[in-house]
């Protein structure tokens, strides 16, 4: 175990700082550079998941790792980073699974190499978030900011099709997420912030109208995510107009994030 390293915050911003060098790398006539600029950010965030899966105590109940940091006082959101058993493997499989999808993708992406690679990494660090976060702010921010990424990578590299697609992704997914930021920002008002523990005991204290309210705007969210009957048309459209690499990490990591 790597004591005193920050591991989930290197994990989660490791790839988004490659995604930077690779933009730097400039246009098409250096593909070649931001291919490797990218694959080897997304090996270095896969490295940096392997101390968190050796030094895991399974013994140990609650989260480990913990990171804490205070962010925004007035709304009493924190930097708090954390993980478990189940977000471990689901850390280790994002950080698995996105140089698989880079690597696949040197000879099939042939334009905009540069903006492709980083958008990737971007989604990597989104989908990183989501699974440590231990603030249900930053939870949501890195929610929303996964949007985006998967928007762009379906709709300028997918096919035919791959516009329309694109924007049924990202209404569906958009619309739940309006939802459940209403109930989010209730719920935090009525705890005195993002805490997922103390908004817990707030919700358990809510009258069973409220909470059954609550639940419905939470669950909309999550269910759209999955999806869920009748919130999965967007799924095929999704499936069949991205990229390769993009279905890979869509079927890999994200339909598992509404469940998770």
């Amino acid at each position: 175990m790597m004591q005193g390293l920050p591991l989930l915050s290197l994990a989660i911003w490791a790839p988004i700082i490659a995604g930077v060098a690779v933009l730097l790398t400039g246009g098409d006539r250096n593909a070649q550079a931001a291919r490797v600029i990218a694959l080897i950010g997304a090996l270095i965030g896969f490295a940096v998941t392997i101390p968190l899966y050796t030094g895991f105590n399974l013994q140990q109940g609650g989260f480990q790792f913990v990171e804490m940091r205070t962010w925004i006082d007035t709304i009493n959101a924190n930097y708090h980073l954390g993980i478990d058993g189940i977000s471990l493997l689901m850390v280790l499989l994002t950080t698995f699974i996105t140089p698989l999808a880079i690597l696949g993708s040197f000879t099939y992406i042939e334009s905009r190499q540069r903006a492709f690679y980083a958008m990737l990494l971007v989604l990597e660090t989104a989908m990183l978030g989501v699974f440590v976060a231990f603030d249900l702010f930053l939870f949501f921010l890195f929610w929303e900011i996964m949007l985006v990424p998967m928007y762009f990578l379906i709709g300028v590299w997918g096919g035919d099709e791959r516009r329309y697609a694109a924007n049924k992704f990202f209404l569906y997914t958009l619309a739940g997420s309006l939802l459940w930021l209403v109930a989010l920002l209730y719920l935090a008002n009525k705890a005195g912030g993002f805490n997922p523990v103390l908004m817990g005991q707030a919700a358990s204290a809510l009258p069973f109208a409220a909470q059954c309210w609550l639940f419905l705007a939470f669950a909309l969210a999550f269910a759209i995510k999955v999806p869920m009957f009748p919130f999965h048309t967007w799924l095929p459209d999704a499936h069949v107009q991205a990229p390769t690499a993009g279905s890979v990490i869509l079927a890999g990591v994200l339909l598992k994030m509404g469940t998770y």
